[in-house]
């Protein structure tokens, strides 16, 4: 599926191997899989969906139906530092100006559409008032996660003191664009059992790392395995969202992967891992050979065990088909979730299930259980059409298990900073992993957050290249309830205090949490973009003191500009 497909006649596999020969003497992976510098990568004339200044500029007196240009405002209408979202008739942007230069860009979060004239204008990036996301206001480069996409960046002009911008119409509709990406340079025989790069899982992790190959201009075959049925989608939002189909839910389309090579093989579970042949088996038998591994295969459901196991309605929420059938079955009747949390964290005190079956109906040939009640250990009884069971997660590295890949007792795998395992060849990425936490001097720590899975998966495609880079990012997390949304940024585990600012009662509050004399993390509901404010103080490696908090005056916490 996808891949490195063309018309011409697919070249023999012995070509293939004699290559991966050549390889093995290069421990990082070129742009072509060659011992070539980076400097030599090509990007095979497909540069992707680029922004108005992709290419090279227009002339500004040109005139295109496919442009709009308007005079926003008078040069002295903004001070440095502030933001302004302004009206250009076929579409909105954001007007920036810092050390007395404008720039434009979209004025939209490509991740939830966040708008970003709310958020945190500095040192030459925007930081998303909702979820973190960094962008670089020159480029429009997007600079930190959550998210794949980047912004259009527009041409400004100062003309008589009045500031005009020039930009692309669709540009203006779309408020996102794809960084450039190479493609495969080869023909490859899908069927071969050969990838240069392997991935296993779809997630965050997984697909950062597959598009950030390609756009630091890696030519070679890319193959991305996944239990799932689906092309990559958003998994946090099934709790939110019940009745949200994988197409809704998606993150990039399986066009888009085909076109830039990107080799997705749905339903394929891993079961083993061989180090010293550089191979992955899988359940249906497939063996697929590597020359770089990465594992991102995030977490699993805790076992339980109880009594009245595989009815038709006890779900985990994993799947849009468990989420749409949770939705059907919970519409107006009894529904019971085991676990509290999120998707459910802890076990409530279960005992066992009690189901009935359906034998009476005609069109089933077997009789199927049903779930009928739920029983606690007190004895109370609780009706049920439905049963949720989210009593917490565990690392899904089973497979990983004899292949000599270092894990720790609750099989998380160990990692460096630069997401490579002890064994040559091999990084690992996203919930599954210990790795260095640089703010807690290098501590070995897990961070199952969505947008720190991203930040795995481009540390593991640039060490792969050679490029060694450390992760330099500020864990985000974020949950909506009941129309109500928490934020969360920083590390907080080993905290030693909460100082609470605002109203509890009102649910408009923010929440620092400190570790001895100095702040580690911050929570807020209704106080935008306190959390992104703080997220860029810890980001830009400032220490935010204890006593800087107690007093209640967090003014200087605000960016005035960004108001």
């Amino acid at each position: 599926m996808g891949g490195c497909f063309s018309k011409p006649k697919p070249v023999e596999v012995k070509v293939e191997l004699s290559l991966l020969e050549k390889e093995k003497e290069v421990d990082g992976l070129s742009p072509n899989g060659k011992a070539s510098p980076l400097a030599d990568c090509r990007l095979n004339g497909a540069l992707g969906h680029g922004s108005d200044d992709d290419a090279t500029p227009l002339p500004l007196y040109h005139k295109s139906r496919d442009y709009v240009e308007a005079s926003v405002c008078h040069v002295k209408d903004m001070e440095n530092g502030q933001m302004r979202e302004v009206d250009l008739g076929s579409g909105r942007a954001l007007l920036i100006k810092e050390h007395g230069e404008f720039s434009a860009m979209a004025h939209k979060c490509p991740h939830y559409g966040a708008p970003l004239v709310k958020g945190v204008l500095s040192k030459g990036h925007v930081r998303c008032p909702w979820h973190g996301a960094c962008f670089n206001i020159a480029t429009g480069d997007l600079e930190d996660f959550p998210g794949l996409d980047s912004l259009p960046t527009f041409q400004v002009r100062v003309e008589k003191d009045k500031v005009i911008i020039r930009a692309n119409k669709q540009a203006l509709q779309s408020q996102k664009r794809s960084k450039p990406m190479a493609r495969c340079s080869a023909v490859i025989n899908s069927s071969m059992g050969f990838s240069h790069v392997l991935i296993i899982g779809s997630g965050p992790a997984g697909l950062v790392c597959a598009e950030t190959l390609r756009q630091e201009g890696f030519t070679d075959r890319i193959v991305m395995c996944t239990m799932d049925r689906h092309p990559p989608y958003e998994r946090p939002k099934l709790s939110k969202s019940l009745d949200s189909t994988a197409e809704q839910l998606r993150l990039r389309s399986m066009d888009f992967l085909q076109d830039y090579n990107i080799e997705l093989l749905t339903e394929k579970e891993a079961v083993a891992i061989d180090v010293k042949t550089r191979s992955v088996t899988f359940e249906d038998g497939l063996r697929m050979e590597y020359r770089k591994l990465f594992i991102a295969t995030g977490s699993k459901p805790k076992p339980m065990n109880y009594k009245g196991k595989d009815v038709k309605n006890v779900f985990h929420l994993r799947t849009p088909e468990d989420a749409n059938s949770i939705a059907r079955l919970a519409n107006n009747k009894n529904a019971v979730i085991v676990g509290t949390s999120f998707v459910g964290e802890k076990m409530t005190p279960l005992y066992w299930l009690r189901w009935g079956t359906n034998s009476g109906k005609k069109h089933h040939r077997f009789p199927v259980k049903q779930l009928k009640e739920v029983v606690l250990k007190s004895g109370k009884v609780l009706r049920a059409d439905v049963c949720v069971i989210g009593a917490g997660s565990v690392p899904a590295t089973d497979f990983v298990k004899q292949s000599g890949i270092h894990m720790d007792s609750k099989g998380f795998i160990t990692v460096n900073k630069m997401m490579q395992t002890n064994v040559d060849g091999v990084f690992a990425g996203g919930d599954v992993v210990m790795f260095p936490f640089p703010p807690r001097n290098n501590k070995k720590v897990n961070i199952p957050h969505w947008q720190m899975a991203h930040v795995h998966g481009r540390v593991a495609a640039l060490s792969m290249m050679g490029r060694a880079t450390e992760i330099k990012t500020v864990p985000y997390f974020w949950s909506a309830m009941f129309g109500k949304t928490i934020r969360y940024a920083g590390y907080g585990d080993g905290f030693d205090d909460v100082i609470i600012q605002g109203d509890l009662d009102e649910l408009r509050f923010v929440a620092f949490y400190t570790r001895s004399e100095e702040v580690v993390a911050v929570a807020s509901m209704n106080y935008d973009p306190i959390v992104s404010r703080v997220a860029e103080v810890l980001g830009s490696g400032k220490m935010i003191k204890k006593r800087d908090v107690e007093t209640g005056d967090i003014s200087w916490l605000i960016d005035k500009g960004s108001q």
